[in-house]
This record gives structure tokens, sequence and C-alpha cells, in this order.
């Protein structure tokens, strides 16, 4: 898979990781605006390709009165309207078949929820629309034994493929990071993107909330780009605290700029090996 097959994606030949960032849920246009246009000047400074993230629908909350969606069509012409307003790829979550056709009419890059990577007809309905394919590996799940997801794309045709490393459950309410499985999956040959801010959720907590350590967004960022991670996934927020989905393990829109110029200088030495 090569990104540059990606619509719209910009500064390839720059030697840079690529971004896959925003917010966890799209709360409604005006949110969704502010946050492309900030990190959009954020990666053409640094010359970063760059991929809006956001969740058209949350399907997979802890609790049932928790935020789930501002409805489907809204939110997925809320996606569009950032592409064509910025000239930029966008990326959403889908999960079922039947969703997989619906948002692809929208956004340039399908999202396989890491707990639905094994599902095959989810895989295999992302794959039949064309779009690029990202799948985040369960939690659950060995980095070697994400050769079968990729081989379920591949297999209906579809070479477009991109894995995510997201954590691996440690006891009941920990995420941990095997940065092992990054040259694990990479042999697939495939992008391999490390998910920042979910690798720090506690999930499964008491309240019914997910938690987080976002203080260790840095250190974990850092460790990915150090052993050859090709892309980045971190969920942004102007305004975590009061954020709809996930805000505990957000990184601060203010925070962004200082962390990529720092990731963008790991990645120079990186690259100099």
């Amino acid at each position: 898979m090569d990104i540059n097959k990606i619509p719209k994606i910009k500064h390839t030949d720059s030697g840079n990781f690529f971004l896959m960032a925003g917010p966890c849920a799209i709360e409604g246009e005006e949110m969704a605006l502010r946050i492309a246009e900030r990190v959009v000047e954020i990666t053409n400074k640094l010359q970063i390709p760059y991929i809006f993230k956001g969740s058209y629908r949350k399907a997979n909350r802890s609790r049932i009165d928790s935020f789930s969606g501002i409805g489907d069509e809204k939110a997925l012409k809320i996606l569009r309207k950032v592409s064509e307003t910025f000239d930029i790829p966008t990326v959403t979550d889908i999960h079922a078949a039947e969703e997989a056709a619906m948002a692809a009419e929208y956004v340039d890059v399908l999202q396989v929820p890491a707990f639905l990577c094994r599902q095959t007809d989810l895989l295999v309905a992302a794959a039949n629309t064309g779009k690029v394919v990202n799948i985040k590996k369960g939690q659950f799940l060995s980095p070697e034994s994400m050769v079968f997801a990729v081989n379920k794309v591949r297999d209906s045709h579809n070479s477009q493929v991109i894995l995510t490393d997201r954590g691996t459950m440690f006891g009941y309410q920990d995420m941990i990071v095997d940065y092992r499985g990054i040259p694990a999956m990479k042999q697939f040959e495939v992008p391999v993107v490390l998910d920042i801010t979910h690798s720090l959720q506690q999930p499964n907590q008491s309240s019914g909330v997910t938690g987080g350590k976002p203080a260790l967004i840095e250190t974990i960022a850092r460790a990915g780009i150090a052993v050859g991670a090709d892309g980045l996934f971190i969920e942004t927020h102007f305004d975590p605290a009061n954020a709809k989905s996930d805000g505990a393990n957000m990184l601060h829109l203010d925070l962004l700029e200082g962390l990529m110029g720092r990731l963008v200088e790991i990645r120079k030495v990186v690259n100099g090996f």
C-alpha cells in the first residue's frame, strides 16, 4: 500500500511519518472545521502528510446513555465538508457491513475498529468499496495474527490496507504498547500506524467512562517514531475536558504543534540510519 494512493494527501515526499488526527467524534460542524483548520496549519508547516479523523457514530460506548453521534448523514456530510474545505483526505470508522458503502460516499479511508478486526463480512464490505481500509489491531490479538485480517481485504481484490496498533490489554483496566508489533506488522508490506491516544486508555472503569493517561502521549509517540512507525494516530480537541467522547485520553489541540515538531526531528534522526 502506497499512501500516495490516498486522495488529496500531501507532503508525501517529505520523508515524514503521516498523521491521522482529529476529534474522537464529530460533535458538530464548527468544532470539526476548527480542529481541521489548526491541524492543517501545523501539518503544512511541518510537511506532514495528513488525514483528518472523525467518527460519524460511536457504536461501542461503555454505557447506553453515552454520546453516540449527531446523526449518521449529518456527521458524514460534515466530514465531506472538512475534506472539501481544506482539500484533505478523511477517515471514519464503520461498525457493520451495511455501513461500508454509505460511509464510502463521504470519506477516503474506512477504518475497522479494533474490537471488530476479525469480522469477515465487515472487512470484505470495506474492501469492496475500493477505499483504503485502515484496520486497527484488536487489543486481544498478537501482531502476527493481523496477517489474516490483511489477507481478507487483499483476497477481496483490494490491496490498499493500513494496520494500526492501539495497544494490548494488560489485565482488565489498562493498555500497554508492545513495540515489537510495529516491525512485526510491517512484514506484511503495509503501512503501520501507532494510535497514541487509544494506547493510553484505561477502559472498563467502574464509572462506565473510559479513563486515560494523556501525560504519556509524548512518551508513546517518541518511541513509536523511534522504532519505525509509518504513521501516527492522535485524537485531539480544543477542549478535551468537555469533549463528548474519549476526552480523558485526548491531546489538547494547543499541544499538537510542539509535539509534532519534536517528532519530526526524531524522524530525521531515524531516517539517517
